[in-house]
Formats: structure tokens, C-alpha cells, sequence
């Protein structure tokens, strides 16, 4: 597939809305968990697979976006793109891409290169709001 330089508003309303509707579900799911002390642990155990999935589907929502429209400075684009290999490829362990200028304290999630990511709900907000925030600033109306 070519590279995409310009997504649909829809495309991204629709993408960012599954995203949210996805957290708030574990959300309301962690709630209802309160004071179920065996509930609240087992969602506690699958939060950063839950979250780390979540980060995939992002990617993979926008995974043929041009490289050189998101830039290569260690924003939010690069950031999903490099948890997203690096969950897939690397066993969950940061790993850095030759081809992005990436420093963990500039970071959404300060994940330093050779660490194991371990995602949570709040920091997987911080970092799809930051990854939409670019999504449509380089992405939505380009090209026309």
C-alpha cells in the first residue's frame, strides 16, 4: 500500500472515539470492581496487556501514514510507532528505530530505550491525546 498523507476527519473521529470508548469500558469495568479485592487484582494483571493491545490497535488504525508528514523528532507519532514495534518485536522492551530522534525525558511516557514497557490506563490516555493532537495537525485535510 503507498503511504497516506491526508486521512478523512471521519476517519480519525471515528478512530478516536473506538479508542475512548475502549478505556472507558475498562474504566467502568475497574469501578465495578471496587472493594472485589480478586476482581480488582485480576484487572490490575491484565491493565498493561489490555493497554499495550490498545497501543497496537493505534498504530495499526494509521499504519500506513507517511513518514516523512509525521516527522522523525520523537513525537507522539513516533512514540506510539516505536511501543508498538517494540511490544510486537522486542518482548515488550523499548527499543529505539534508527530513523527517529527519540529521547525518553521528551517523551508522553519517559519509556527509556531498553526498558520494559508497562502501560497503564492513565498513561495510555496522556499518550493517545498527544498521538491525536498530531494525528490531525499533520494528517487531517493535507493534500487538498
Amino acid at each position: 500500500m503507498l503511504c497516506v498523507n491526508s486521512y478523512p476527519v471521519e476517519h480519525v473521529a471515528a478512530c478516536r472515539a473506538r479508542m475512548e470508548s475502549q478505556v472507558a469500558s475498562f474504566a467502568a469495568l475497574r469501578e465495578a470492581a471496587r472493594g472485589k479485592s480478586e476482581v480488582a487484582d485480576a484487572l490490575a494483571r491484565l491493565e498493561p496487556e489490555f493497554v499495550s493491545n490498545l497501543v497496537v490497535v493505534l498504530e495499526a488504525s494509521f499504519m500506513h501514514r507517511s513518514r516523512t508528514l509525521e516527522l522523525k523528532d520523537g513525537n507522539a507519532l513516533n512514540e506510539v510507532r516505536m511501543l508498538s514495534a517494540s511490544l510486537l518485536e522486542h518482548d515488550g522492551v523499548m527499543t529505539a528505530d534508527k530513523s527517529i530522534k527519540y529521547k525518553a525525558e521528551k517523551s508522553v511516557l519517559g519509556i527509556g530505550v531498553g526498558e520494559q514497557i508497562r502501560l497503564t490506563e492513565d498513561g495510555f490516555r496522556k499518550l493517545m491525546g498527544a498521538f491525536f493532537v498530531e494525528m490531525e495537525k499533520k494528517f487531517v485535510g493535507q493534500g487538498k
